[in-house]
């Protein structure tokens, strides 16, 4: 890739769930895509650096032509919406979530039109099993629980199809370094590939489709790519972000001594199928916690982990999975990740931790992907919509990535057909030299103190370690990570320490009396001026 600035319709920044439905969406509708990718070139069967690919459970859709359940009665979008608001504590956005679970079924359809295979009985229909906060069994799955890999796998097949058609041009090991914006509009962006070299692709739309954060932590279960670029982006250019402190903590992470960055996510799927928490004496970790028990929301389930682990001392739970009969077949990717360590879990318990999962906030949007600047989208994880509030309700991550990932596409639409003026003077860059922290002591720092249990003095402690950042020359792909997780960090640290109750996945251990209140308005918002010039 030379140093040139190219013209497209929509620059998409980030090729899972969401960044590829928009980019197929969009081609679609007749518009020029370019998708960046800061990971490897997708191949059929190779698996690709996303999020989406190493999502197991499945995806939380309603079908409106389904038949009665004999054991859970009729489904229905209010009765999803209904545990999608128990499980944000009072913090979503009622409107908003009913929109996106709307559109769900039209949004699967899609997918499964372009190529997506399902879980079925031997009748054809959907199988659905059911995850921690649902009252009903409404997860499709596919491959028992490599959901993630077959959404990957369909929507990179889709892709080609207009890359082989001239509609789509995806560019491969590069990071977007800046949003390039002219009076007051984002016009498109600047990145920077493995070999160092630059360049600019300037698009009437730039959706952001970055992911998530989970490398802010030692222990996360998200791919290397989860450096938090998407948040950083939105607040160099000044948008408006939100409930950056709503990180949330899957309460099954494998435990592997030692290990350090991504590791096996044990789906809440499993517990759903019958396995429960236990210590190492067998006692159950949930009795009498909570009227699910096993399948409470995530942030009971994790700070119940986070409780028993240092009640007893001990530095992991197990989750006891030898109930279910069939659970290398039913479970083939989690059993793969559990004998890899020399563990069987026909036999075995799993030893099980939190680790960093998901962000529940981010760049604000409106139902249609709008971010407060104009001409800038966001779509999955990045972007807060409002739908999963305080805490993410299991598997409605991969169906927020294709109804928003769809919807921006349609804005993007609009977009192209309004008169683009040509861009005389851009913002000036980033700058060569940002402050960075080195990554693994950013990364103990906010593991030790910003994870499933905060309180005033541990942030405190953050913002000063963060403060102390130096300023470093940024050249390489990974220089820009660790300066987007620097900057990231602060936000994130400045969220957790101005809300000062518990609520959801964000738990202050120094405010125990409310840890169930309700939000008024939207929260935190951090609107830092975390400088990327």
């Amino acid at each position: 890739m030379d140093e040139m600035t190219t013209r497209t319709d929509l620059v998409v920044v980030g090729a899972g769930v969401a960044g590829l439905t928009a980019a197929v969406s969009a081609a679609q509708a007749g518009l020029q895509v370019t998708v960046i990718n800061k990971g490897r070139r997708w191949r059929p069967g190779v698996p690709s650096d996303t999020a989406t690919q190493y999502a197991q459970g499945g995806i939380a859709v309603v079908d409106p032509t389904a038949a009665v359940d004999p054991a859970d009665g009729m489904d229905s979008v209010d009765r999803h919406l209904a545990d999608t608001l128990v499980a944000g504590a009072g913090h979503t956005d009622a409107m908003a979530a009913r929109a996106i679970l709307v559109d769900g079924y039209d949004a699967v359809t899609a997918l499964i039109g372009w190529g997506a295979r399902f879980d079925t009985d031997i009748d054809g229909r959907l199988l659905r099993t059911r995850e921690g906060g649902h009252s009903v069994r409404r997860i499709i799955h596919a491959g028992g629980d490599a959901t993630g890999a077959q959404v990957q796998r369909a929507l990179g097949v889709a892709v080609r199809r207009w890359i082989d058609a001239g509609r789509v041009r995806v560019l491969d090991d590069s990071i977007v370094t800046s949003i390039l914006m002219s009076d007051g509009r984002a016009v498109g962006v600047e990145l920077r590939d493995t070999d160092g070299r630059d360049a600019r692709v300037m698009g009437s739309s730039v959706l952001l489709a970055t992911g998530g954060l989970g490398h802010l932590y030692a222990a996360t279960t998200n791919p290397a790519g989860s450096t938090g670029d998407g948040i950083a982006l939105a607040l160099g250019v000044g948008a408006q972000v939100s409930d950056l402190e709503f990180i949330q903590f899957h309460p099954t992470m494998l435990y592997s001594p030692g290990a350090r960055g991504r590791r096996t996510l044990i789906s809440e799927a499993v517990r759903g199928e019958g396995a429960v928490l236990v210590d190492s004496k067998g006692r159950s970790i949930m009795n009498g916690l909570h009227p699910l028990g096993d399948l409470a929301p995530r942030d009971v389930v994790a700070r119940a982990v986070h409780a028993a682990m240092a009640e007893r001392g001990e530095p992991c739970v197990y989750l006891d999975a030898r109930a279910i009969p069939d659970v290398a077949e039913r479970f083939p990717t989690v059993t793969a990740g559990v004998r890899a360590i020399g563990v069987d879990p026909q036999r075995q318990l799993i030893p099980v931790v939190p680790g960093a999962h998901y962000l529940c906030g981010g760049v604000v949007t409106d139902i249609d992907g709008r971010t407060s600047i104009d001409g800038l989208l966001a779509a999955g994880e990045v972007a807060r919509t409002g739908l999963h509030g305080a805490n993410r309700l299991a598997s409605n991550s991969l169906l927020e990535g294709l109804v928003m990932g769809r919807r921006a596409a349609s804005v993007a639409e609009d977009a192209v057909r309004e008169t683009f003026s040509s861009v005389g003077r851009f913002d000036p860059p980033i700058s060569e030299s940002r402050p960075v922290l080195p990554r693994h002591v950013l990364q103990d720092a906010m593991s030790a103190s910003a994870a499933v249990v905060r309180d005033a003095s541990g942030l405190g402690g953050l913002a000063e370690l963060i403060d102390s950042a130096q300023v470093r020359r940024i050249r390489s792909i990974r220089d820009v990570e660790d300066a987007d997780l620097t900057a990231v960090a602060a936000a994130v640290v400045d969220a957790a320490a101005r809300r000062e109750g518990s609520l959801g996945c964000h738990f202050r251990s120094d405010d125990l009396a409310s840890e169930v209140r309700s939000a008024e308005g939207i929260g935190a918002t951090s609107q830092l001026a975390v400088s990327r010039r």
